[in-house]
């Protein structure tokens, strides 16, 4: 198993924020919905954005991380436990995919598309956010078993 480095780790506390502006962010999607599948594709595919942000990026660039990083972990104490970023990655790429599709399903008419894929997504934003399951982070060592690892010589 790969050692991970303190530079590879961020303080746990950010992705469990950045969890519960995402699940604000996909409820309201949800009740945009209601009136306006216009309105619902459009703030979904910002969040489609930011979440391919969080996947290219790692949580350091994630626009909620940074608001995390700025305004709340100076109010907290010190870190006591961090996490791999590897993971975290994998699991905005979830994200993006289920945004994506739905904000296309919004976009395209086909309502219950969009309704089924924003609800995936907000089932794992509010998983992580209230009981720090994050599903993409569990999926991630079974899709990382699946990449090419150099022989040694």
């Amino acid at each position: 198993m790969p050692t991970t480095t303190g530079s590879d780790r961020v303080d746990f506390r950010g992705p469990r924020f950045t969890a519960w502006v995402t699940t604000a962010v996909i409820v309201a999607t949800l009740l945009t919905s209601a009136f306006s599948s216009t309105a619902a594709a459009v703030i979904l595919g910002l969040q489609a954005v930011v979440f391919a942000i969080g996947a290219v990026g790692g949580p350091r660039r994630h626009p909620f991380g940074r608001v995390f990083a700025a305004f709340v972990a100076p109010r907290l104490g010190p870190v006591t436990e961090k996490e791999p970023v590897a993971p975290l990655k994998f699991a905005q790429l979830v994200g993006l995919a289920f945004a994506a599709v739905g904000a296309a399903g919004f976009a395209t008419g086909l309502i219950t598309l969009g309704l089924v894929f924003t609800t995936f997504a907000l089932l794992a934003a509010f998983l992580n956010a209230a009981f720090g399951i994050c599903l993409g982070c569990q999926l991630y060592p079974l899709i990382a078993r699946f990449r090419k690892t150099p022989n040694p010589a």
